[in-house]
């Protein structure tokens, strides 16, 4: 039987800037076994996954994953462009904690009342790859409420933070500050993709990121990691 699976989250999961874990997470099953679906919006905060949740439940699938958090994580760093995003997304508030932790639990709470999916929160990316750095300290800070309302909703909590720290932890890279990705960058990612032929994997060797492209896009190795936890957390059990 093929397990209908629904990703949500941003940009992580659109795989425009990222390599494409739905992809790696398909790579780990016999052909016809899983069915994956893609609902992922470049720069989007968990109040604009809340809003889109129409076409998920419309046909709702087995399994829904949630990625979300990295941008509302971003907005509370010195420096990130709030302003600017709030325009740009259409945000009626200032992001803050508060409001993420409200915003993610209406997520689940309308996905919890209008699907019998599983359900799987997954926590957030390291940002950077300095651990004791705010990028990072900002992620593992949103990925403690992530855990709460996983257990505070009473569905599954899977741990990527926590993976990806203890690979960094192992690699021991460079400490390379982390800066925040500006509209030039993104556009230089897809220059070099397009015009020099790099793929994302390159661009993660050039600048000597272990997990990401850019500090918050996800290389091969970061990619794999989401798929391994969701793999691990929601499907293998289920086997």
């Amino acid at each position: 039987m093929t397990t209908r699976i629904a990703c949500l989250g941003d940009s992580l999961t659109r795989a425009q800037f990222s390599v494409d874990y739905l992809d790696l997470l398909g790579r780990r099953h016999a052909p016809g076994d899983v069915r994956l679906a893609r609902f992922g919006v470049n720069g989007d905060f968990a109040h604009n996954l809340l809003q889109r949740l129409d076409a998920v439940v419309r046909n709702p699938p087995d399994v829904i994953t949630v990625l979300i958090g990295t941008n509302d994580a971003r907005a509370s760093l010195p420096g990130y462009p709030v302003e600017q995003a709030m325009k740009r997304k259409r945000l009626p508030d200032r992001p803050s904690a508060g409001w993420f932790r409200q915003c993610l639990g209406a997520v689940v709470a309308r996905l919890r009342a209008e699907t019998d999916a599983t359900i799987g929160l997954l926590s957030l990316p390291v940002l950077g790859q300095q651990l004791d750095g705010a990028a990072a300290q900002a992620s593992q800070t949103y990925t403690r409420m992530i855990a709460e309302v996983a257990a505070t909703n009473e569905v599954a909590y899977l741990p990527l933070h926590e993976r990806q720290v203890e690979e960094l932890r192992q690699a021991d890279p460079p400490p390379i500050p982390y800066r925040e990705v500006t509209p030039a960058a993104a556009v230089g990612v897809l220059v070099q993709r397009a015009v020099l032929r790099r793929s994302l994997d390159a661009i993660s060797r050039r600048r000597r990121l272990v997990l990401t492209t850019d500090h918050i896009h996800q290389n091969s190795r970061g990619a794999a990691l989401i798929a391994e936890v969701i793999d691990a957390g929601l499907l293998t059990a289920s086997a």
